[in-house]
């Protein structure tokens, strides 16, 4: 993976030169992963001008939510006594006779940017702006296949769960029970805390698990998504508890599924992010619900579990191939319930077969 990683860097660096920066300061841990395949707490790094190191605030852990770092990439460890990483990458990239150092000014705080300043007066501070974010929003195919077997892993911990008693049970013991078999089947961790909802709480997007518990008839909604190597996806699911389910029920889940049909199926190189948010809004807009869909229908996945694009219906900008999203339209109706349905996917030509879905766990309305 070395030549990846500095394949990555040497982009980056190009982009840094063609701006007149000679070099370039990364502080935003995905980021920093992204360029060097490990995020030690509290590290940042330095790509250029003479060379990339990376500054770490103490030893590198080895634990896997770290990474493992490019073995060829240069590590100075500071000890506690000798300060910040960023202002100690600033002094060296000084120190090689830089002019201009770009940042992630979004990242980076107005406390480290003065003293990155004040250590290096002589150092001109650019902003690198969303540089690397832009240039992680492809994926290579052993990304994609980090974020398969993520989902292969959430498939499983959502599938075992399906099989169990869940009546009686609380929605904070059905969230930590997912999030440990997630770990029992290979993940670093869940890729975000885990939302369980029942009855008047289902289809509610980020529902924090509370000690409800599932009674016969309720909705119940699940969204979950594993980590491994540092890749997330995302799952959610719907379904009714212990008997059929009403008519109502019925009615709302065939809207939801409908739309995050039409969400999945636009999902196509060359497509308009807006669009892919139009076509599934137009769905609940005609079933009498547009009011009830969130700001957006979908976004991107990988380092992390929110990136771009953003599907909603001011977004800017055309999908590529390559590019992993969510689709996840949902619907909730105060003190009944709601359904929400997420899948991960990654955009491909319909030459290639369209859209792959990463996340298999049937779509079907479920009566457990």
């Amino acid at each position: 993976m070395s030549e990846v990683y500095a394949a990555r860097r040497g982009r980056l660096r190009d982009r840094c030169n063609a701006a007149g920066n000679a070099a370039a300061l990364i502080s935003r841990p995905a980021n920093v992963r992204y360029l060097t395949g490990a995020a030690p707490r509290g590290a940042v790094l330095l790509v250029g001008p003479a060379e990339d190191v990376l500054f770490c605030a103490g030893a590198p852990t080895g634990e896997p939510d770290e990474g493992r770092l490019d073995e060829l990439l240069r590590c100075t460890v500071l000890h506690a006594t000798e300060g910040d990483p960023a202002v100690a990458a600033a002094d060296a990239a000084a120190g090689a006779r830089a002019d201009a150092l770009a940042v992630e000014e979004h990242h980076l705080t107005v406390a480290r940017h003065r003293a990155m300043g004040s250590v290096a007066p002589r150092l001109r501070l650019a902003d690198l702006g969303p540089a690397v974010e832009q240039q992680r929003l492809v994926k290579d195919e052993e990304e994609i296949a980090c974020l398969r077997i993520a989902a292969e892993i959430a498939d499983q911990a959502l599938g075992e769960l399906l099989e169990s008693i869940l009546v009686g049970r609380t929605e904070r013991h059905l969230a930590l029970e997912l999030e440990r078999r997630l770990v029992d089947h290979g993940a670093d961790g869940p890729a975000f805390p885990t939302s369980v909802g029942t009855g008047p709480h289902s289809g509610r997007g980020g529902h924090r698990p509370t000690d409800r518990r599932v009674e016969e008839g309720d909705f119940l909604s699940v969204c979950l998504g594993a980590n491994y190597r540092g890749y997330r996806c995302e799952i959610g699911r719907t379904f009714v508890i212990g008997t059929s389910p009403a008519d109502w029920q019925i009615e709302l889940y065939d809207l939801v599924f409908a739309a995050q049909r039409a969400g999945r199926e636009a999902l196509l190189p060359g497509a308009a992010y807006r669009d892919v948010d139009r076509a599934a809004r137009q769905v609940v807009d005609t079933g009498g619900h547009g009011e009830a869909l969130p700001g957006s229908v979908g976004h991107g996945v990988g380092l992390e579990i929110h990136e771009d694009p953003q599907l909603a219906p001011a977004a800017m900008g055309k999908l590529d191939a390559c590019v992993p999203v969510t689709v996840e339209p949902g619907v909730h109706l105060p003190g009944r319930g709601g359904v929400r349905i997420v899948d991960t996917l990654v955009v491909r030509p319909e030459a290639d077969g369209g859209p792959e879905l990463l996340t298999i766990t049937t779509k079907e309305l479920l009566a457990l």
